[in-house]
């Protein structure tokens, strides 16, 4: 297969079926997980209570689960907060319950097994307002979509729109799927990590198509298709570099940064890598097969007045 196509051309386009079958299938899995595994809401969209403990010596979390299982808390999720010493635990709604009593249970079941446990902080979420933050988080994502392809069409042209969207849907329900299928919590700071993922493919894609609307304009013996690849080879080293930085202080985020910003840096770590790849093979890749051509870019031609008159000799 032929991937370089004179003077280093990468010829991205001669992967174009492969990527599509491959996208095709990462979708489809990734509806079918939602729907069979939907996912993993965390305590700001299902309501409950969260509570951070402090101890003096390095806490045992298997411990922690078995006390608090004991006592009825079969469904806590425990986790160090910070360091080995900090302990978040998150305890589901209950009908009838008021969140501050499972608090106030929870924290004098852990310091009748081990006195030095300290509660540092609480939060409460009602189930009604879980839901209604559900909500609203869908509808953000759906208005994102709604103006960016009011901004493309008004920028570019509707192929390159209609692109830019279907490639971000793509990255958005990709994403999704990895969660669904990892049961990964999904919280409000998975939420923000998803938009910015929106946020940085679309930036990727709008760089690429200045360019292939450049390169129509000024390149006038090339088929579409060898355009865009042009394009593509031109903005290349732009993308690497971009991506690469990114990618090290994600990383640095994801291995450093605790598990309170676990699933944040994994949703835009993932999401970042497979912008990249949209940004080159999907949003390109519509608007070539939509029929994308140079008329399509070129600026239009104002006529001055009296310029279809005859000059005066």
């Amino acid at each position: 297969m032929q991937i370089f196509n004179g003077k280093n051309t990468v010829n991205f386009m001669k992967l174009s079926l492969p990527a599509a079958i491959i996208s095709t299938i990462l979708v489809i899995g990734s509806f079918t997980t939602l729907a069979i595994n939907q996912l993993n809401w965390g305590l700001d969209f299902t309501g409950g209570t969260q509570i951070e403990i402090g101890y003096q010596d390095t806490a045992n979390l298997d411990t922690i689960r078995e006390q608090l299982a004991a006592s009825e808390f079969n469904d806590a999720v425990v986790q160090n907060f910070g360091s080995s010493k900090d302990v978040l635990i998150r305890l589901a709604s209950r009908e009838g319950v008021k969140p501050s009593e499972l608090g106030d249970k929870a924290i004098a079941i852990l310091k009748q097994a081990d006195s030095s446990a300290e509660m540092r902080g609480s939060s409460y979420v009602s189930a009604s307002v879980g839901e209604e933050l559900t909500e609203q988080g869908g509808l953000a994502m759906l208005i994102c979509l709604l103006c960016i392809l009011v901004y493309v069409t008004m920028r570019f042209e509707w192929r390159f729109a209609l692109g830019s969207v279907i490639a971000l849907a793509h990255d958005v329900v990709i994403t999704l799927g990895l969660f669904s299928i990892l049961g990964l919590e999904f919280d409000l700071t998975v939420l923000a990590a998803v938009l910015a993922v929106i946020g940085y493919s679309l930036n990727d894609t709008i760089v690429v198509f200045d360019r292939i609307r450049e390169n129509f304009r000024k390149i006038r013996n090339m088929e579409p298709t060898e355009i865009i690849n042009t394009s593509l080879t031109q903005t290349l080293n732009r993308t690497t570099i971009t991506s690469g930085t990114t990618l090290l202080v994600l990383f640095a985020l994801f291995f450093l940064g605790g598990a309170t910003i676990h699933g944040f840096a994994t949703a835009l770590l993932f999401g970042i890598f497979i912008g990249t790849y949209s940004s080159i093979y999907i949003a390109s890749l519509v608007a070539l097969k939509l029929g994308v051509s140079r008329d399509d870019l070129m600026p239009t031609v104002i006529e001055k007045e009296g310029a279809d008159q005859d000059p005066i000799l």
